[in-house]
């Protein structure tokens, strides 16, 4: 189906691409196409296995980001589709993806392969669906086909409440984050994107207890100290502030919002310092 030889699915089984059985699953076959169309632009797999894990620590709760995100090739390496925005996950660098051209996986619908019958061909065809704004009802109605078949499935109640934050209907999208925190407390996404629920709608100390609750599951997830520490400065704590900030410039040094992290830190400390001759001076 795929034009994949033995071979080759032996040899992307010792790189650590992929972890099928013996028999494929829809899902398997969603996941090895990726594969083979980042090998066939040339992509190394050591650089396709280090994209995955780096992506798998930067977005705490993402087990397979070949399944969770559109992927493409930037240059010799790999970037992935996520939450509107597209991503390096070695070095944190936001990338445009502006020309189809530099696209290894193209919006392919689902259904080329096969009708989805089951709870995850259901939520794999939603991942491929959500990457394309205009396809977005359609990926909705299929995530809303997952959780009819699997209620409990925390990561569909996931990227159901995305599709409604990035719509603004919070209310709607806050419900869905909840849900996934109610059937995982352990879910670091979920409570990540709660918190930005939250922060949206102005009840910012509860924000803040979320966020707080996505880096104690998941500490080196430097999206959450990145957003903790714009909620406290916007609390008026800059101490607690500074602390996320230095934080998340140990996880995140030369990403995109590194030069704003930094220049915040930096305006704190100064701050801070005047108070302490302030109050010595008094």
């Amino acid at each position: 189906m795929l034009r994949i030889t033995p071979r080759q699915l032996s040899g992307w089984r010792r790189a650590g691409l992929v972890a099928v059985g013996e028999s494929l699953s829809f899902f398997d076959l969603l996941q090895l196409k990726k594969v083979r169309d980042l090998r066939a632009e040339r992509v190394r797999p050591a650089i396709i296995r280090a994209s995955l894990k780096a992506m798998q620590e930067r977005v705490s709760g993402m087990q397979n980001p070949l399944l969770e995100a559109g992927s493409f090739r930037v240059g010799a390496r790999v970037a992935f589709r996520s939450e509107g925005a597209a991503l390096d996950p070695i070095d944190g660098q936001l990338v445009m993806d502006f020309s189809s051209g530099e696209r290894v996986v193209e919006t392919t619908r689902v259904r080329a392969i096969g009708s989805p019958s089951t709870a995850a061909e259901y939520f794999a065809r939603g991942v491929e669906l959500e990457e394309d704004p205009l396809t977005s009802d359609e990926a909705m109605q299929n995530y809303n086909k997952v959780l009819e078949l699997e209620p409990d499935y925390a990561p569909a109640h996931i990227n159901l409440g995305t599709l409604y934050y990035n719509r603004g209907d919070y209310e709607k999208a806050e419900s869905c984050y909840r849900r996934a925190i109610e059937l995982d407390a352990r879910y670091a996404l979920a409570w990540f994107d709660l918190g930005n629920v939250l922060d949206e709608t102005l009840r910012l100390p509860e924000a803040i207890r979320a966020y707080e609750a996505a880096v104690s599951i998941a500490p080196t997830y430097s999206d959450a100290h990145y957003n903790l520490a714009l909620a406290y400065e916007k609390s008026r704590q800059p101490r607690r502030a500074m602390k996320h900030w230095r934080i998340y410039l140990r996880l995140d040094q030369h990403g995109p919002w590194a030069v704003h992290a930094r220049n915040q830190f930096r305006r704190l400390v100064e701050s801070e310092k005047l108070k302490v001759v302030y109050r010595r001076a008094q």
